[in-house]
């Protein structure tokens, strides 16, 4: 299944969700920090969830539970880049903090773009993640709670997201 992004909505079988994109746009070149979109055909990563908060019932995606020390690193420098890293006193790169006192990573799935072969500054921690009033992300997807919902009951594993103008 692919699901379409067109115009602050994404198309999944018969159904239209409204959502929210970054503040900068959609880009075909997006670099670290430019608050875009990235234009394109990708991969979706894992469900990611606080089970803490919310529960999900039916979805064909692996889920896995948000935990206080897990982060994505958004460090262009470090090996790590783009990817999901575990928070300690020891770390020495940035990284997106995932278990947040807010709402919006309480379901986030990864787009996996610029994700298999990494390329530094290309952009990191784009996710389709929660938002209340559609304002424009730093990159990401938004949709409210209960469309996601609807999402998780459509998509599969092999599922694509499809982003363009």
């Amino acid at each position: 299944m692919i699901i379409r992004y067109k115009k602050n909505n994404l198309y999944v079988g018969q159904f239209k969700l409204k959502c929210c994109v970054g503040k900068a746009g959609i880009k075909k070149k997006k670099i670290e920090g430019d608050k875009s979109t990235p234009s394109g055909i990708f991969r979706l990563g894992n469900l990611y969830l606080r089970k803490d908060r919310i529960k999900i019932n039916k979805t064909k995606l692996k889920q896995i539970n948000i935990k206080k020390n897990m982060g994505w690193c958004d460090d262009p420098k470090s090996k790590k880049y783009n990817k999901l890293v575990k928070i300690n006193k020891k770390i020495n790169y940035s990284y997106e903090k995932m278990f947040r006192k807010d709402y919006k990573y309480d379901l986030l799935i990864p787009i996996l773009y610029n994700y298999f072969h990494t390329k530094k500054n290309y952009g990191s921690a784009i996710f389709i993640h929660l938002t209340r009033n559609y304002s424009p992300t730093v990159g990401c997807i938004g949709l409210i709670d209960k469309d996601f919902k609807i999402l998780l009951k459509l998509i599969k594993k092999n599922s694509r997201i499809k982003i363009q103008n």
